[in-house]
């Protein structure tokens, strides 16, 4: 080697050790807060091997590069790119041990930086927050950095899917990088998000409470629903994210990744024929309904602890993943109210944007009534399902289980809505009400002049009539909104040719003319 070229390469040596000391002293700090270091998850979260950092060596702003300041390498933020399942992504990892994990001009550049990245390889990405916000000391600089990462997560949108962690505080504007992302993680005890801490809701409204109260993750998977899932911990949460990976395509122009798993396609579950009551008043559990008809163990839920009267996640068909959406008679009957309308049309929008199938299952009586609905905006929210639906291109298959009541029926994907094919189960009732309703309505006087005590067998009989001539499956498939009436059991075979037929169709467009898009009631 050249005598002169020996202090460089020492040099580079000093800076590596430094750099590996630093992230020894950081694992320290972040395990007595029963947390990981930045470096540590992005291990658990990628292939063994595959991190390649960038962008290591950028200083905080105004700080001179010096090697004695391993700790400001990097300015509180790791980027880099590895796999997940073999399949590229790009990452970034806050470094909440450097000042606390906040939010500097440099640090937020690397962050948009890795965005643009992302976008320009067509890959996932996904972003570890662990910050206490932008940095005060930088002002102006700080905040206009963070528009800058608002902006490419907006660029990234509905092209490579978007996945934020959040693992320690999140505050402040910096919540809302993570709440443009498609979906967001959280790690319970150890993370929270708002946008103005306990200290300041105190002096503005006089209430006291914590920061697990005010923002916490089981506040924001539960109450709000910005939270897709909540984790124990934060190896859970990152094991998590590389399993909803396994989902999802790269990006827009790739089809989900399909995985043999094993199970046959035309296997017949005759346990599903019981499962489903025939008494339209008995609830069940419509997630058992979906673990028996889509390949083992293949479902992943998305929201589950928020309006849980709508089901929304992801399965497998014989190895072809689908989008699923069902309503969950097991909560408030399975109607449709302002969050689940809201859970819904998200999903459906994700799976559109990403060539993801939708299939529909369809129990329930309606929309939620009430004065609290009604303010709320139960029908802008309501719309939302009815647009999302519409709008959507990607094959759109509905099973109408029971009730599929009024405005409800037809927001579900019904026929006029887009559905490529419907079925129905003998036990469907398709109408504008149901049976019950509608004969205190249609037989009002009959029934005010039937003695009381005869009442309840003449509703009953009126309403059975109903159900014979009226909302029986038979009437829709006679009219062709339905396309066939199966058994429950018959349902994963019948699904899957379904699928296999319309997967050969080409996307289809609309043929309106040509518009930048659509106003969609948010």
């Amino acid at each position: 080697m050249n005598e002169r070229n020996i202090d460089p390469y020492r040099k580079l040596e000093r800076i590596r050790k430094r750099l590996k000391e630093k992230w020894i002293r950081a694992s320290e700090r972040q395990r007595a807060k029963g947390k990981l270091s930045a470096m540590e998850r992005l291990e658990i979260l990628l292939d063994p091997g595959s991190f390649v950092p960038l962008q290591s060596l950028v200083m905080p702003m105004y700080a001179e590069f010096n090697e004695e300041q391993a700790d400001a390498m990097g300015d509180g933020i790791v980027v880099g790119y590895g796999t997940v399942g073999g399949r590229p992504v790009v990452v970034f990892a806050e470094d909440f041990s450097y000042k606390g994990g906040s939010m500097g001009r440099s640090h937020l550049e690397k962050m948009e930086w890795a965005i643009k990245l992302a976008i320009e390889f067509g890959v996932p990405l996904i972003g570890l927050y662990d910050s206490g916000g932008a940095r005060i000391q930088e002002g102006v600089h700080s905040l206009t950095a963070l528009g800058g990462v608002f902006f490419q997560n907006v660029m990234a949108s509905g092209w490579i899917p978007q996945i934020a962690v959040i693992m320690g505080p999140c505050a402040g504007g910096a919540v809302y990088s993570p709440a443009l992302t498609d979906f967001v993680f959280m790690v319970d005890k150890t993370s929270y998000m708002f946008i103005t801490g306990p200290k300041v809701v105190k002096a503005v409204t006089g209430e006291d409470v914590d920061s697990e109260q005010l923002g916490g993750a089981s506040v924001q998977t539960r109450k709000s629903g910005v939270a897709t899932l909540m984790a124990k911990g934060d190896k859970e949460a990152l094991l998590a994210v590389r399993k909803l990976l396994s989902y999802l395509p790269s990006n827009a122009g790739e089809d989900p990744p399909r995985v043999n798993t094993g199970d046959p396609w035309d296997r017949i579950d005759g346990e599903l024929n019981r499962i489903i009551p025939a008494d339209q008043r008995k609830p069940y559990d419509v997630k058992e309904v979906i673990r028996r008809i889509f390949d083992k163990d293949s479902f992943y839920e998305i929201q589950q602890f928020f309006a849980q009267n709508a089901v929304v996640g992801f399965a497998r068909l014989n190895g072809y993943v689908v989008g699923i959406v069902a309503n969950q008679p097991k909560f408030l009957g399975g109607v449709l109210d302002i969050d689940s309308s809201d859970k819904i049309a998200r999903f459906v929008r994700f799976c559109d944007a990403f060539n993801i199938p939708l299939i529909t299952f369809v129990d329930t009586p309606g929309y939620m009534p009430g004065t609290a609905q009604e303010h709320g905006g139960i029908i802008r929210h309501g719309a939302k399902v009815i647009y999302a639906y519409s709008e959507a291109t990607v094959p759109k298959i509905t099973v109408i289980v029971r009730k599929a009541y009024g405005g409800a029926y037809i927001a579900m994907c019904s026929r006029k809505l887009g559905a490529d094919v419907v079925y129905a189960y003998p036990t469907a009732e398709i109408a504008v009400m149901g049976p019950e309703g509608a004969i205190e309505i249609i037989y009002k006087k009959e029934i005010e002049a039937t003695p009381p005590e005869e009442r309840e067998e003449l509703i009953r009989k009126l309403a059975d009539e109903y159900r014979e001539k009226w909302s029986n499956p038979y009437v829709a498939a006679a009219s062709a909104y339905v396309d066939g009436v199966i058994e429950p059991k018959e349902t994963r075979p019948t699904l899957y040719k379904t699928l296999c037929t319309l997967l050969k169709r080409k996307k289809r467009f609309s043929k309106m003319p040509t518009k930048r898009h659509g106003n969609m009631p948010v």
